[in-house]
Order: structure tokens, then sequence, then C-alpha cells
């Protein structure tokens, strides 16, 4: 009796963003965890130049990220030897001729930040025809941007807090402090893993986190600071989704959970379950799975709140609808505590987005 046949798999990874290195660390991840005997796994890269590599090179491209596995830290991967120009904006062609040659049943993006996670790949793979996993174009897009997805979430009944949306970096910054008090979060509006976030004390640090953030994009967000226990938990599954074990963050040596915190080993530790009141554990959960329908998520995301426990309020800070999938990543660590294991995990994710396109095609 023949076994069954392979589904075939594309974990695409790299890519242009800031982001970079976290997204290889979770190809690399995601790779080794793949279920050999069921799934046919085929790696593409996308270097930071916008080339494109699969089969060898790709595979090649992963041993690149030193440290990774040693230290748990994130380097920089050099990869000279390996890259041509190119731009990420128009990999429609490319896409198209790697994916039409390998006859690919799924693909699994782990590209966070600009075109992986905002939309614009989701939409090029729409248009290809082809299933993935995660969010669709339109929640992608619409998570991405941190001031929509708070508006989506502000009109689901979740609490959200006062930030300003900048385009420009000449702006008057006492009429922002204004605005949102001091302290103050700097946010770039459009970009993951707390890259270029900052938080601001006094008016001349405001004007200096403004100006680095917009290096990350063409819109800023200033936001409200707000004390409290960084809590997160994954929403999962599409009928219905249901929110994971609530993880609370606690930095190691960092005012927040910023890059280092959240990539360096021994940066933060994570408290799973969260000890925190039952009530508010229940509040978290169905903030999360508020936000998630209202943006029409699909698949996994993970949702980020503020508790403050001397207001006993909770508050939205950010979804994410490709999380990390690293090796000190926060849902991995929420789908064990469900007695889910990496592996089965992933197999659930492919399974349940392959089952969403199937009914999808039906109702066309």
């Amino acid at each position: 009796m023949s076994s069954p046949k392979k589904i075939r798999v594309v974990v695409l990874f790299g890519g242009q963003s800031g982001e970079h290195e976290v997204s290889v660390a979770s190809g690399k991840s995601v790779i080794a965890a793949l279920n050999s005997e069921k799934y046919d796994v085929l790696p593409i890269a996308i270097t930071k130049q916008g080339a494109w590599l699969s089969g060898k090179k790709a595979k090649q491209y992963l041993t690149l990220l030193t440290g990774a596995a040693t230290e748990g830290g994130i380097t920089e991967v050099q990869t000279s030897s390996l890259v041509t120009t190119g731009d990420t904006t128009t990999a429609l062609e490319p896409l198209a001729e790697k994916l039409s040659e390998q006859h690919i049943d799924i693909v699994l993006p782990l590209i966070h930040g600009s075109f992986g996670e905002d939309g614009r790949l989701q939409g090029m793979l729409d248009m290809l025809g082809v299933p993935y996993v995660f969010s669709g174009m339109l929640a992608s897009a619409l998570a991405m941007d941190k001031p929509k997805a708070k508006l989506f979430a502000k009109q689901a009944g979740l609490q959200v807090l006062p930030e300003v949306v900048l385009t420009s970096s000449d702006v008057e910054v006492a009429t922002i402090a204004a605005q949102v008090g001091l302290p103050a979060v700097v946010k770039p509006a459009e970009l993951g893993s707390s890259v270029g976030i900052r938080i601001v004390h006094d008016e001349k640090e405001l004007a200096t986190a403004i100006r680095n953030a917009f290096v990350y994009g063409k819109k800023v967000m200033v936001e409200q600071f707000k004390a409290g226990r960084e809590l997160t938990v994954g929403v999962f599954g599409n009928q219905p989704p249901r929110a994971l074990a609530v993880i609370e963050i606690i930095p190691q040596g960092s005012e927040f959970y910023d890059y280092t915190a959240k990539y360096a080993a021994g940066g933060s530790k994570h408290v799973c379950p969260a000890q925190i009141p039952a009530a508010i554990e229940q509040l978290v959960k169905q903030d999360a799975v508020k936000v998630f329908g209202a943006l029409e998520c699909c698949d996994l995301a993970r949702v980020d709140f503020i508790y403050n426990e001397k207001e006993n309020a909770v508050y939205f800070l950010e979804i994410n609808t490709i999380p990390g999938m690293t090796s000190t990543s926060l849902v991995p660590d929420e789908a064990r505590e469900a007695g889910i294991d990496f592996t089965d995990f992933l197999n659930q994710l492919i399974q349940m987005a392959l089952t969403r396109y199937s009914n999808a095609q039906k109702k066309a």
C-alpha cells in the first residue's frame, strides 16, 4: 500500500523590513519542527536586498544566522556571497514562477513587518490562487497599522490609550506632549518586534524618538504611556476561534518588552499562565477574541495588552497576525501550555488553513 502524498509547503522567511533576523529565526525553527513524514518543505528566503533564494541557497541562508541556536541572540545575517539586487515589492513574477514550478499546496509565510505582514504578500497569493496560513489581505493590512487596529478594537468595546498619529517629523513637540501626556511611547505605526519603539520622559527625548521612528516608516504613533503588567494571548482557530493561555511578560533589564527583551537569551521572563485575577484573565481572553473577530483575522494571531492593577483595567496595545515562531517566542509557549507541542501546533495551523481555503472554494 502506497504512503499518502506529502503536502508541499513553502516556508517563506526573511524580507526587507527591520524584522528580518527574527523572520529568519522563525523560519529555522518552523522548518526543523514540521513533520517530514507529512510535509514536503520548500524553504524560500528573501534577503535584505530583496533577492529570492530557494532550495539549497535558502537552506544555506538559514545556516548564516549565527548565535540563535547557541546563545539565543539574533545577529546580522552576512549574505554577500548569495545575494543579488532586487525589490521585494515587485516580487510577484519570481514568486509566481517558484510556486508554479514546485506545485505548491500551501504557503506558510513567516515574514514579519513590511511586505509579509501588511497585506501585500497576502494579496499576491490571493491573485495566484495559492492557499496560505494566517489572515487575509485586509485583516493583515489593518492589524499592521497600529492606529487603525486600535480603532477597530475600540469599536469592538476594548479599552485603548490616547494617541497622536504623525506623518512628518516636522511637528510641534510641546503640542503632542500636551495631547498624550508624558511619559509617552513612540512607535513606528506599521512595524512589529518592538523595532524603533521608545519610552520618552520629556520633550527632548520625544523629539529624538520621533525622528528615529521615522527611519522605519512613513507614519509614527505617539501613545500615552500606561504603567502596568504586560500581557499577551494567542487566538487560535476559526470556527470558533479560542484564546490560548495568557502570558505575562517580565522584561529582564529593559524598561519594557523591547527587541532585546524579546529575542535575546534571558531578555525576558514568560510566566505562563499569567498569575493574574481570574476576572482579568477572562477579560483579556474575551477582548483578544473580540478584536480577532472585528478585524476578521484567520488561523492565529497574538494580542498584546497592558494591565494596570491600580485601575484594575486592561488596555489593548496591538495585534500580530504573524506571531514570532522562534525558540523564545510566545505563541509556542502558549500552545505547549494547552498540551500542543510545536510540531502538532504547526500541523493544526496548516490543516485549518487548507480547510478554510477549501470551504471558500466551494462557496465561490
